[in-house]
Formats: structure tokens, C-alpha cells, sequence
């Protein structure tokens, strides 16, 4: 048996708040460690993984969360936004990935693949025509997984972290 086989991918559940907690801010932190100011890191991950605003999320029908578990334990989670959830109204009929991120232990098991495989499964049943997604300027890896998947660049905007205004590359996947 593949080891892909045995991670599930499920939906966030509301009372999972503190789980998808943990690991937003786990996952973002081990992703960009190493290029943000100590205290813009910290006012990101509060600002972005609190209680108040995590819960609004769940709440928001626009807005969907996925864990991708191992185990049973979630070791990656997926972000999704369509209508006025989206972060940027650039496409018609679309749906954004705002996040996806795995933790760095299991990025070599395809667990971002099988993401990205969710998202798509939902916008082609959702008859989305693109999927869209902001990825740092500097993310060289994250933006080589996406054109993988036939993603292009189409735009830019500016993504804060802390007070640390980035660059984000916005990159589409025309579905329909």
C-alpha cells in the first residue's frame, strides 16, 4: 500500500478551532522561518490564527477548510474561498486557495498534491471555470508545484506579514 493511500482528506469541523490553530500557525511558521522578522511572524500567526477570526471563518459558507490527515492526525490543511470570501475579485466564477500547507515532515509523501486534487475535484463539480491562488514572489518551490499543475501568473498584490508588505504572485488554473 502507497503511503497516499492511507491520508484521508476531510472537512474542518467547528469544533476543531484549536487543531487548525496549531497547525496554521506550525505550518506557516516552518515555511517562512527564515524570511520574516521575528515580530512580523508573531503579529501574522495572531492576527491570522486566532480563535475569533478562525471560528468566523468556519461560519462563513464561503469558506471551506480541509485537514489532510495521517493517522488520523491532521499534518496538513487547505483553505478554500469562492464568492465575497475571496481575497481578491480579479475572476468571475471562481474559486480561491487561500492556504495550503503541509507540515515539513510529510511534504515529501505528495500530501499537497492530494490538496490541490481536492480543490479541483470541487471546482469541476462546482463548474468553477478557475481556481486561483496568491503565492510569495520569492516561494520558488511553491510556485514550481503549481505550474506543475498548469497554474500561469496573471496578476500581483500585496500580502501583508506583520508590517512586512509582500509580494504575492497571483497564479490561475482555468478548470471549465
Amino acid at each position: 500500500m502507497d503511503i497516499v493511500d492511507v491520508i484521508k482528506i476531510r472537512n474542518v469541523n467547528k469544533n476543531e478551532i484549536d487543531i487548525l490553530a496549531k497547525l496554521g500557525k506550525q505550518t506557516f511558521t516552518e515555511t517562512f522561518i527564515n524570511d520574516c522578522k521575528p515580530e512580523y511572524l508573531e503579529k501574522y500567526l495572531h492576527n491570522t490564527f486566532n480563535t475569533k477570526i478562525l471560528k468566523a471563518e468556519l461560519n462563513n459558507t464561503d469558506s471551506r477548510y480541509f485537514f489532510a490527515e495521517y493517522l488520523d492526525q491532521p499534518i496538513a490543511y487547505l483553505k478554500l474561498n469562492i464568492g465575497n470570501a475571496q481575497t481578491e475579485k480579479k475572476l468571475e466564477n471562481a474559486l480561491e486557495i487561500e492556504r495550503i500547507y503541509v507540515l515539513n515532515k510529510y511534504q515529501s509523501l505528495k500530501v499537497g498534491r492530494l490538496l490541490m486534487n481536492k480543490a479541483m475535484e470541487i471546482a469541476k463539480a462546482e463548474r468553477i471555470k478557475y481556481i486561483w491562488l496568491g503565492v510569495w514572489e520569492h516561494n520558488h518551490k511553491a510556485i514550481g508545484f503549481y505550474k506543475k499543475f498548469g497554474f500561469i501568473e496573471f496578476d500581483k498584490h500585496v500580502f501583508q506579514v506583520g508590517d512586512d508588505n509582500q509580494i504575492d504572485t497571483l497564479m490561475k488554473l482555468q478548470i471549465i
